[in-house]
């Protein structure tokens, strides 16, 4: 492997492409709203994915380039390529810098709307690597935020909304991954032992107790699971077309066809919730909701359950 080919490799590496998954929730508006398969709007939540991957991994680049220092006594940090050494800092610097201006163009000629969105992400993305990591509770309401933004850029660009209730569960959930993040970190620095010190990684971990930790995580993750309920209980299936099962079932068997089934999904989402609690406080793997996201069967298997049985109730029912 040459030298250019190795650093390009180090520069996706640190771009962190894994999560990308994160950016999925762009999609949410037209999944819910039934034009997931519409092909314009489709392919314009695709062109808000990527420009929300480009400015993500430029921020991911800009944070390891600021914590590099902090992130070599960290026990999976110092594996990263920056604060390993092995990727000279100029290239991760006119990377970063690339990857935010090439995503606002590409941003700005897809609409107007799209381009606003892009510059309050960067925004958003580099105050949280400057000042607000290292302020208690106000880094985890950024981090939640993050979250909030691309469900709302979304809608915002396509024009499709989504309802109150799925709202306020996207916020919960936003918050919920965001505590389990530092409560997953805790658990990792200290190994899981109570009044372990904390190494010098993060300051702002120092100013979260777990027991605070744990009440915001058991606040969350009801939240979560009632506004999710809430949601399928008063949420109307959109009717996607003529002559589908719906229509179908709706002529002929009323009572059927008005069921609240995205209910069925409510079991799902619990699980979902109780286990990832347990990765949380059994194996500390919280620190990258991605990763367990990934790398988890049950939760994999969970979590590809619920997308698919919503889109079974939402398109073909």
């Amino acid at each position: 492997m040459t030298h250019f080919t190795k650093t390009l490799w180090l520069l996706f590496k640190s771009a962190r492409p894994r999560q990308w998954t994160k950016n999925l929730a762009v999609f949410a508006a037209i999944i819910f709203t039934g034009q997931l398969f519409h092909p314009l709007l489709l392919v314009l939540t695709l062109k808000i994915f990527i420009v929300f991957c480009l400015i993500a991994s430029a921020a991911y680049l800009i944070n390891d380039l600021l914590d590099y220092p902090q992130d070599k006594l960290h026990p999976f940090k110092k594996r990263r390529p920056i604060a390993s050494g092995e990727l000279d800092k100029n290239p991760a610097i006119v990377t970063a810098i690339v990857l935010i201006l090439v995503a606002l163009e590409f941003a700005f000629l897809t609409s107007y709307a799209l381009f606003f969105i892009a510059i309050t992400f960067v925004i958003l993305q580099l105050s949280y690597t400057f000042f607000f990591k290292k302020v208690s509770q106000a880094d985890i309401l950024v981090i939640a935020a993050a979250y909030i933004l691309r469900v709302y850029a979304g809608e915002l660009v396509t024009g499709y909304h989504l309802s109150v209730w799925l709202m306020l569960t996207v916020i919960s959930l936003s918050l919920f991954l965001a505590v389990g993040k530092r409560r997953a970190e805790i658990t990792l620095l200290t190994g899981g032992k109570p009044n372990q010190p904390l190494p010098p990684t993060r300051a702002t971990l120092m100013r979260y107790q777990p027991e605070l930790l744990n009440i915001y995580t058991s606040i969350f993750a009801t939240s979560t699971f009632l506004t999710y309920g809430f949601f399928t209980f008063f949420e109307k299936i959109p009717i996607i077309r003529q002559g589908s099962i719906y229509q179908f079932f709706l002529k002929y068997a009323p009572a059927w066809a008005e069921r609240k089934w995205l209910m069925i999904t409510v079991p799902l989402v619990l699980y979902g919730i109780m286990r990832y609690l347990q990765l949380i406080y059994e194996k500390g793997e919280g620190e990258s909701p991605e990763r367990i996201l990934l790398s988890d069967k049950p939760l994999i298997l969970t979590v590809t359950s619920w997308v698919l049985l919503v889109i079974l109730i939402v398109y073909f029912f």
